[in-house]
């Protein structure tokens, strides 16, 4: 992507089969006050996970609603916020709506300050943004994986067919799964991202999942646009 978080590029996508190259653009992370601006890259590298974040307090457990007496008027819907998980590790995303079942791997910056996408090797791989928060926490995650490789079509090719009100499941490492529900699905220019909302702090726990899209400029070897998921966590069970 160009100054953001999207997966690698195809060579160029003639009409017949043949190999193409793809380089995932990525995005420059910088925290400020919290806040967390990525900017694209062209490496196609993967790292280690960083060493384990410290542990915070669990959620407090729900309880259940006191129903009104007959006759009294409804009470108003209440919005649930649900609390933020201890910071854990995300083994594994699954979009059931989209047949998505995939391994993660971590994604670290750069020399120049460039998040390195997945292994383009492996077309049902994503990855998060280690140095950001894990999927569960408070803040919005990044995930990001490839539309397609020269090898054909990648984990994320049918992303942008995903709807609101659809959910994913984060499997962490603390034997907890993270629930979100998707809110949106859009699409920015790679020459117009609008880095301080996808990328910026927020109160609660949220995810951000974030491939390439639109058409195939061939001058650039990459996509025009980033698809973006925006989602929030919704619930948490044990795996």
């Amino acid at each position: 992507m160009s100054q953001h978080y999207p997966p690698p590029p195809p060579d160029a996508p003639d009409a017949a089969p043949g190999p193409r190259s793809r380089v995932l653009r990525w995005a420059v992370a910088s925290a400020a006050l919290g806040a967390l601006m990525i900017y694209n890259s062209v490496d196609s590298s993967g790292t280690a996970l960083p060493g384990p974040p410290p542990s915070a307090a669990a959620p407090p457990s729900a309880t259940a609603p006191t129903l009104p007496a007959a006759g009294a008027p409804a009470p108003l819907p209440t919005v649930t916020t649900v609390p933020g998980l201890p910071p854990a590790d995300p083994t594994r995303l699954t979009i059931k709506t989209l047949a998505v079942d995939a391994p993660f791997t971590p994604l670290h910056l750069d020399a120049t300050g460039k998040l390195n996408a997945p292994p383009a090797g492996d077309t049902n791989l994503v990855g998060w943004y280690a140095e950001g928060p894990t999927p569960g926490e408070r803040g919005p995650a990044i995930v990001a994986g490839h539309v397609d490789t020269k090898t054909g079509p990648a984990v994320f090719l049918l992303l942008r067919l995903l709807k609101p009100g659809a959910t994913a499941d984060i499997t962490r490492a603390d034997g907890t799964v993270a629930t979100f529900t998707v809110d949106s699905v859009e699409m920015f220019s790679k020459d117009d991202f609008p880095d301080q909302r996808v990328y910026g702090a927020t109160p609660d726990p949220q995810l951000r999942i974030i491939t390439c899209g639109g058409s195939y400029d061939r001058s650039k070897r990459d996509y025009t646009d980033n698809v973006v998921v925006f989602a929030h966590l919704t619930s948490f069970r044990g795996a």
